[in-house]
Parts: structure tokens; sequence; C-alpha cells
């Protein structure tokens, strides 16, 4: 990228947030921090008005504005892929503020650009796994983010897999998620008196409380990485002959699948699991081709579970 090219997308990074850092800039655009002041320089003398705080940022001083932009091909057909997956990956009231939002976008598109979404919309589809659902008729994606937005309680009528109860709870939203085909809510529950996740799908009814939450809690980011660290992983390493890999493609993510590497004929296979008991199980079912290189203990479950079942008189 070109100087003149980068200080353009720096005063656009700059108008799309209240207060930017130069660290920040700086990481986009592969820079020094050097780099960033000299160029920020270049912006106020050509009449941007900036405001700079050390340790703080910058910001454009409200009611600058520049004329709407021109997208270029590739990010015209980067919106339109994210439109593929917002059909398919979220609820309806989101699906509706997201087509409204494309219409603006397309509005100031060149001719060339339009054109182009136009030819391009046939030839980008995103489908839906057979464990993949979404409740049409549902729009909690857009009340939990306007709970959260307005701190607001959020009523839910839940219901619990791991004990089959339905449960009444009110809860202080945190943020949300897409993981393995589903949505999460990690939210705190008044009830457990805990942070708690819950599966969207698993949400009969929602709604906004008349009461709003004081206390402050961790950015959703921050929370994950948090859980991440306190449950004990386990890494598993074992070795499947590649005739079979194909067939682990979808069942793999499931079990904490983190890389892999072909060796000979086999492919060696890396997992973090919290379950050795489940990878154990689920190693079985393939075993016959497979060999565990870690951890012991692990292999030594599998032959338990072996011998055990070589006893029953079949």
């Amino acid at each position: 990228m070109n100087r003149i090219d980068r200080i353009s997308a720096i005063l656009i990074q700059l108008q799309s947030r209240r207060v930017v850092k130069a660290a920040d800039i700086a990481e986009r655009f592969n820079i020094s921090l050097r780099t960033v002041y000299r160029d920020v320089k270049t912006l106020e003398e050509a009449g941007v008005p900036l405001i700079g705080e050390a340790g703080v940022g910058y910001s454009i001083v409200d009611g600058y504005r520049l004329p709407p932009v021109m997208f270029t091909r590739e990010e015209a057909t980067a919106f339109l892929t994210a439109e593929k997956f917002v059909e398919k990956m979220t609820d309806a009231s989101t699906i509706g503020h997201h087509q409204s939002a494309m219409y603006k976008i397309r509005a100031i598109l060149r001719t060339a650009e339009k054109d182009l979404l136009e030819d391009m919309d046939g030839s980008i589809e995103v489908l839906k796994s057979r464990s993949q659902q979404r409740a049409d008729n549902q729009d909690h994606i857009q009340t939990i983010l306007t709970a959260i937005a307005q701190k607001c309680i959020l009523k839910l009528d839940y219901f619990a897999l791991h004990s089959q109860m339905q449960t009444l709870r009110d809860v202080e939203p945190v943020g949300i998620y897409y993981l393995d085909s589903f949505w999460h809510l990690i939210a705190y529950c008044r009830m457990r008196n805990d942070y708690r996740d819950f599966r969207l799908d698993r949400i009969r009814s929602i709604s906004l409380a008349d009461e709003k939450f004081t206390g402050q809690h961790p950015i959703l980011k921050d929370y994950i990485a948090q859980t991440a660290r306190e449950h004990k992983l386990e890494t598993v390493v074992m070795r499947v002959d590649r005739s079979i890999h194909n067939f682990l493609d979808f069942q793999k993510y499931y079990n904490g699948f983190v890389s892999e590497k072909t060796i000979g004929d086999c492919v060696e296979m890396t997992f973090l699991t919290t379950s050795l008991e489940g990878f154990a199980r689920w190693f079985m079912m393939y075993g016959d081709q497979a060999d565990i290189i870690s951890p012991d203990s692990l292999r030594k479950r599998v032959k338990t579970i072996a011998s055990e079942i070589a006893k029953k008189d079949y």
C-alpha cells in the first residue's frame, strides 16, 4: 500500500471510532509508531481537525465528516460474503437490520460495483450444517444486544440440557459468541450467583426487564480467555490412517482439534480436550486404524474399556 492510500485508510479508521490508539493504527498497517505520528501530522496539515492525547489516542472533532467513500471491488464482494453469513447464521431481526444497512451501502456504490454484486450473488453460498439450528421466528440476538447496550436485565425461560429442567432466570448479559454451529450468551445469572453460558437455541423465550444493572462485568474476550485457563485441558496426540482421515473432519472439532500434519501414510492429529474419558470412547469408534501417541493415561483407559467389552458374553 502506498503512502497516499495508507493516509486515506487511516482517516477512515479515525472516523470509525471515537478514539483510535496509535498502536492500533501501527498494527493494522504494519508500520512503526514514528510513521503513524508522521501520517497523522500530514492529516492535520491537510486541515483534518484531530485531537491527540498521550496514552489515550486520536479522535476527530465532532461534526467533521468526509463525503461517502467509494469501495474497491474486493471490499464490495466482502460485503456480499458477509451478507450470506448473516442470512444463515443469525436471527430474523438481525437479518432485517443487515439488509437495511446493505441497501444503504449499495446506494453509494458505483455502477460497476453494483453490477459486480449482481453478477457475484449467485456465486457465493453459505450452507448450514445438519446440527445447526436457527429459530427464524425468534429475535434473541437483537434482544440480547439491546440489553447489553442499555444494561437491562434479561428474563430467560431456559431449558438446561444437563438437568433436563426448564427454569426462569434473571441474568445480566455480558456478550454473545458463535461456536460449533450455535450462538451462546454469557451472562451473570442471579439465580446461580455466577456467570453462565446459555445456548440461544435452548432459550424458549426472552424479554427485557424494566430493571437495569449497575455492576461491572468482564469484557467477553477476557472472560472466555479466563475460562479457558481455568479448565484443565489435556493434550492428546494420535495418528490415524489417511484412508479414514476424511471421515473425522466433522467430529474432530467437537473433540478439541488443534492441528495436524501428514507423516507417511498417517496423519498425526493434536487435540486439547477437557475429558479424556469422552475422548477415549470417541477413539474406540475407529481405534483399529489409529494409534494414541500420548498421553499414556488415555492409552491405558482405551485398553481398559476394550478389555471390559471383550469380557461380555454376546
